[in-house]
């Protein structure tokens, strides 16, 4: 079997998904790319997440080709590997339709920075990216072209959902988790009055500390 430790990693990480309220029944989806290799693991289609093993992971190349599996992969597969040839610094993509951040989503409104954490993660809002339909390349198009220009490592796509990216397939996961959390907040605070902001200046030192100073 190929690429059986990345296989492992990836079935280990969809876990994340429904522990932290991030997907619904099959939907949802993660994939991560082999640097050696340049082949991306990613779930198959349509099935439940306590179904998940190693085995059932699919692998396709970068244009989303099977290469190896017994299932179709994910319907994203082509959003997917695009993000990953116009993004050559990520090796993790995820996909969700996390409640709260996809409820920004649905309104077309992007995450604004208003919690010190979000300075730390995302460096400024979550950024919306417009309209596309599921199937293809677009998607992943409409998630380069949003965050492009963006120190966010996630976006919203309007009335679809979050497509978070990382170095790794987990720090992906870790963006999706934080932009849950961080919408679930806004959201809440929206309802109990208006926000109080946070500068630009202020939100640039947060997300320098973070990336530069904090852990080990």
């Amino acid at each position: 079997m190929m690429l059986e430790k990345l296989r492992a990693e990836v079935c280990v990480l969809h876990d994340e998904l429904p522990r932290n309220n991030l997907v619904a029944w099959t939907s949802g989806n993660i994939s991560a790319r082999d640097p050696e290799s340049g082949l991306v693991v990613i779930k198959a289609s349509g099935i439940k997440f306590p179904d998940l093993t190693p085995e059932n992971m699919v692998v396709v190349d970068l244009d989303g080709k099977l290469v190896e599996g017994d299932y179709k992969p994910s319907s994203d597969t082509a959003s997917h590997c695009y993000i990953y040839r116009h993004m050559p610094q990520v090796n993790g993509v995820v996909h969700t339709h996390s409640r709260y951040a996809t409820a920004f989503a649905v309104v077309g409104k992007s995450i604004p920075c208003l919690t010190t954490a979000m300075g730390d993660e995302f460096g400024g809002e979550i950024p919306l990216g417009g309209f596309a339909l599921i199937g293809g390349e677009e998607i992943g198009a409409v998630v380069v072209e949003t965050l492009r220009d963006s120190n966010s490592p996630s976006c919203l796509l309007q009335s679809h959902g979050v497509f978070a990216v990382g170095k790794s397939a987990e720090a992906a996961v870790k963006a999706a988790v934080m932009t849950e959390d961080n919408a679930a907040i806004v959201w809440l605070a929206m309802q109990i009055g208006t926000p109080l902001t946070i500068s630009d200046e202020d939100i640039a030192k947060l997300h320098h500390r973070y990336t530069h100073v904090y852990g080990q």
